[in-house]
């Protein structure tokens, strides 16, 4: 039944359980490691990319047909819009105490380099059926 969904709602589904996931195992690691679970924005983090990557990757679905040649462009500047999403709401933060710690670094790093893993892989599949 997901497959025969639009393939933006698809993906979002997709995402939100297999994110979910890694919020899951981020959390596990943190109590196993004896750290403060909800320290660090990783709540906001999680939360920011996910919603980015959706709306990344409906521009994407949008521009498949008009501009298919300019997917990558538009897929790497949704990219630089995680990052400025980043320096302007999590970096200030992090960076109050004068230094940027280990924590607070893997808080933002491992939603960013999840989801950035999970839309290339849908963009590729996007790109090799033409959906």
């Amino acid at each position: 039944m997901i497959n025969m969904m639009n393939p933006v709602i698809n993906f979002s589904i997709k995402l939100i359980i297999a994110l979910g996931v890694v919020f899951a195992s981020h959390i596990f690691i943190l109590t196993l490691i004896k750290e403060p679970i909800f320290n660090n924005l990783i709540i906001e983090s999680y939360l920011i990319n996910i919603v980015l990557a959706i709306f990344i990757y409906g521009i994407l679905y949008y521009f498949r047909i008009k501009y298919l040649d300019m997917l990558g462009f538009i897929f790497m500047a949704g990219s630089f819009l995680k990052f400025g999403c980043y320096y302007i709401f999590f970096y200030p933060q992090f960076k109050q105490d004068g230094e940027i710690i280990g924590l607070e670094a893997t808080s933002f790093i491992v939603p960013y380099v999840f989801c950035l893993i999970f839309e290339t892989f849908y963009l590729v599949k996007l790109l090799n059926k033409g959906i």
